[in-house]
């Protein structure tokens, strides 16, 4: 930076400084916020913890970002925007105590069980929503994609690596488990991540069938179901949800 700059611009050597040190909050409001100080006749702690506090914030607000944009949620959902006066049966306060997101500090798991179209993809998207705001790592995907995705890597020889995705996430999301059958592959592979996510980390699935039938779904595998079971209810909090699904609603009141 050469004189002529620094005399055009004596923070030009700030700004640089600032920019290096990755401190962009501070680097475009270090000037307004001192005209303001001398103004409102602030104190030189004042100024430089309203500075902080502004970076601080914007550090938050950009993790918050990058944890749902690696969550790869399909869309945006909150608790708020529920209908709660659709589902015949429904435990409102139950649903509303996990939300205080209590359950992660025990690696327990919340499993919502119920027909199509009635809110069970909704909370556990919520939910995990819920656990980015507050600084915890989620991650949605659903049985059928788990299944692909690592029948693909055991191809290419990268199962162990691919596998690690699904044990690293705080909250694991599974959806749709019980919708289409599972071959063996897929049974011991959902399997191996209910195993190994026990007691280390937290996973949700929304499931439309009773846990007596998760053998059918599990390649007819008894024994493997039976062990998976009980690893995945051992530490784990069931919703029940039942009545008519709420996207064929129009249909069933014309």
């Amino acid at each position: 930076m050469n004189a002529m700059t620094m005399k055009a611009d004596p923070q030009a050597p700030l700004r640089a400084n600032l920019t290096t040190l990755q401190l962009p909050y501070i680097r475009e409001h270090f000037e307004p916020l001192a005209q303001q100080a001398a103004a409102q006749n602030h104190s030189h702690v004042d100024y430089l913890a309203r500075l902080v506090e502004g970076e601080a914030h914007r550090r938050e607000t950009r993790s918050i970002e990058r944890r749902i944009k690696n969550a790869r949620f399909p869309m945006l959902k909150s608790l708020d925007q529920f209908q709660w006066n659709w589902p015949r049966k429904i435990n409102r306060a139950q649903i509303q105590n996990l939300f205080r997101l209590a359950f992660f500090e025990t690696h327990a798991n919340v499993i919502f069980l119920g027909g199509v179209g009635l809110g069970k993809s909704h909370f556990a998207i919520a939910l995990g929503h819920a656990a980015c705001l507050q600084g915890y790592s989620a991650l949605f995907t659903t049985a059928v994609d788990i299944i692909n995705t690592l029948a693909a890597a055991q191809v290419n020889g990268g199962l162990k690596r691919e596998m690690t995705k699904y044990l690293k996430p705080r909250i694991l999301i599974i959806d749709e488990l019980g919708y289409l059958p599972i071959d063996k592959f897929g049974a011991d592979s959902l399997f191996q991540i209910f195993s190994q996510r026990y007691e280390r980390g937290s996973t949700v699935v929304t499931t439309n069938r009773a846990y007596k039938h998760w053998p059918e779904i599990f390649n007819n595998d008894s024994t493997l179901t039976s062990a998976l079971l009980d690893r995945l209810l051992h530490h784990a909090e069931t919703v029940i949800i039942e009545g008519k699904s709420f996207r064929a609603k129009d249909q069933i009141e014309s």
